[in-house]
């Protein structure tokens, strides 16, 4: 059997025995295939796992760089409290209008704020309204992974966790020479994280129904 296949079947395992999906997280994935959207979304496991950290942060405020069709703005919205917020970032106006239908639907209204736009253009406008936060997700263009790092420390709260997604890219981060500007963005986004004092991070290898990947985590200082 092949790896990819076991690693899948795996993942069913765990979601059969570890995670409870209520209709509205199955209602969400349904309606951003039949919209279209690229089936990137983190998986079921991978967005329980963002909602264990939310809880263990305790985090009120948390910033999402890529919102896709909302699928883990709502793991997010679901382990906050009832004052605790969301701010999404999502450049496709398309994908920001299924995120919103997802996203009243499962009546989260109040909790998830989505901004549309270039995150490079919106990120200022936080910085501007003195917003700070707890924990920031960056899930976007890899190629601006070194920018939004930079954002995530101007807008992190002291202790706040910032987690980044796709940093392996099926091993290709190695590839020193590569010409694919996700891969080199990154590369540099990884070579910040190494020289930058006010973080301390961590990078973990996964594979499961999204094929051979991984994440990068951090602590800020």
């Amino acid at each position: 059997m092949r790896n990819d296949v076991v690693w899948s079947e795996v993942d069913e395992y765990f979601i059969e025995k570890l995670i409870t999906l209520d209709s509205t997280f199955e209602h969400v994935l349904d309606a951003n295939k039949e919209a279209g959207i690229p089936e990137i979304d983190v998986s079921p496991p991978q967005g329980k796992l963002l909602y264990l950290l939310t809880k263990m942060k305790a985090a009120k405020n948390v910033l999402e760089i890529g919102t896709l069709g909302g699928y883990s703005s709502l793991w997010f919205a679901h382990a906050l409290p009832e004052n605790g917020k969301v701010y999404t970032l999502e450049v496709e106006p398309e994908h920001a209008e299924i995120a919103r239908q997802n996203i009243k639907r499962s009546g989260y209204e109040q909790q998830i704020e989505i901004i549309v736009g270039k995150a490079l253009d919106t990120l200022p406008t936080l910085e501007e309204k003195g917003l700070k936060f707890d924990f920031i997700f960056i899930d976007a263009d890899k190629e601006n992974n070194p920018q939004y790092l930079n954002w995530a420390l101007k807008l992190a709260n002291p202790g706040a966790l910032i987690i980044a997604d796709n940093v392996v890219r099926n091993g290709e981060v190695i590839e020193e020479n590569s010409d694919d500007k996700r891969v080199q963005g990154v590369r540099q986004f990884i070579d910040l994280l190494n020289k930058d004092p006010r973080i301390d991070s961590t990078a973990i290898q996964t594979v499961g129904q999204k094929g051979y990947d991984g994440f990068v985590m951090g602590i800020v200082r």
